[in-house]
């Protein structure tokens, strides 16, 4: 179970503090596939975020009882003067994973080729996207985190990720971010709507949708 308790989130702009999330709460049963909608600027990638620890909230808590991913397309993890299999044996001895039975698929996977033995400072947003894909499949998690990842790379790399997130991992808990409709419609059993920094749960995605619609207008 992943567990949010009244979280909130702002930020100082010039204008002043804006406050993005407003007393979230959230659960997420192990196995179950959420999807959350809201316009851009919303708060949720923000929220990913902090379900995954990168960013702390002001106020309120959230408790993990499953191992949650990083959001599966945030490369700023990486050390930029290290290379991508430097930064692979950095990412296993934080979570306590065997580098070397990862760096085979990740080799496969990611399809970097000699670029893996090049400093991730020199590489696109792709690639990096790409190993961060590569390390976050190596590396076994009871949640995915999914900020539009799959959405990265040609065709045959979509198809891949497709497969090895949505297939093979199945089993898996999932919080999606997406702006394609049918992505969410398609993997999720409940949506989620952030609208002014405050969360609307619906057990029916079709409603959450309704609600995202009339929110845009």
């Amino acid at each position: 179970m992943i567990s949010l308790h009244d979280v909130t989130k702002s930020y100082v702009t010039r204008h002043g503090r804006h406050q993005v999330l407003r007393g979230v709460n959230l659960h997420i049963r192990p196995g179950e596939k959420v999807g959350i909608l809201g316009r851009n600027g919303a708060g949720k990638s923000t929220l990913i975020r902090i379900i995954s620890g990168a960013e702390l909230p002001d106020n309120g808590s959230i408790q993990r009882e499953m191992a949650v991913s990083w959001p599966l397309a945030f490369g700023g993890g990486f050390q930029g003067s290290l290379t991508g299999l430097d930064n692979l044996r950095f990412v296993c001895r934080i979570y306590g994973a065997d580098y070397r039975r990862a760096m085979p698929f990740v080799e496969e996977f990611s399809e970097l080729g000699k670029f893996l033995q090049e400093p991730v400072k020199t590489y696109s947003s792709g690639m990096r996207a790409r190993l961060a894909f590569a390390l976050s499949m190596a590396i076994e998690f009871d949640c995915f985190l999914i900020d539009e990842i799959v959405a990265v790379g040609d065709s045959s790399f979509h198809a891949k990720c497709e497969y090895e997130l949505f297939e093979r991992r199945k089993d898996r808990a999932m919080i999606i971010v997406s702006h394609e409709a049918n992505r969410i419609r398609q993997h999720c059993h409940r949506a989620c709507v952030l609208i002014d920094g405050v969360i609307h749960e619906f057990d029916d995605v079709e409603q959450a949708y309704q609600l995202h619609d009339a929110s845009m207008q």
